[in-house]
């Protein structure tokens, strides 16, 4: 149940690329970046994901409502696999496949 009383629905949003619900994603490592803007976001975790090994997947919280697109256009131009994105209230969770 949610708020109020009223059931839960995943939005469509909270699926990943396969259709699976974003939350049974397994990750090894979250990234939180609440509260920082662009481009520190990405910078974070750019930097988080060369700690990473090859086929790692990282989970990065934000609040920046541009860090939707922006993740798009890292995860295309660095090759690594952007797994899914959901927008959830304020919150922005984004999970990367290092390459």
């Amino acid at each position: 149940m949610g708020a109020h009383g009223v059931p839960f629905a995943p939005s469509p949003a909270a699926r990943s690329a396969e259709g699976s619900p974003v939350n049974a994603i397994d990750f090894d490592r979250e990234l939180d970046t609440k509260g920082l803007s662009c481009p520190l976001p990405i910078l974070r975790a750019k930097k988080a994901l060369a700690d990473l090994a090859s086929g790692q997947v990282l989970k990065i919280v934000a609040t920046d409502p541009g860090s939707i697109r922006d993740f798009k256009a890292f995860a295309k131009q660095t090759g690594n696999e952007l797994l899914a994105q959901e927008e959830t209230g304020e919150l922005f969770i984004h999970f990367l496949r290092r390459r």
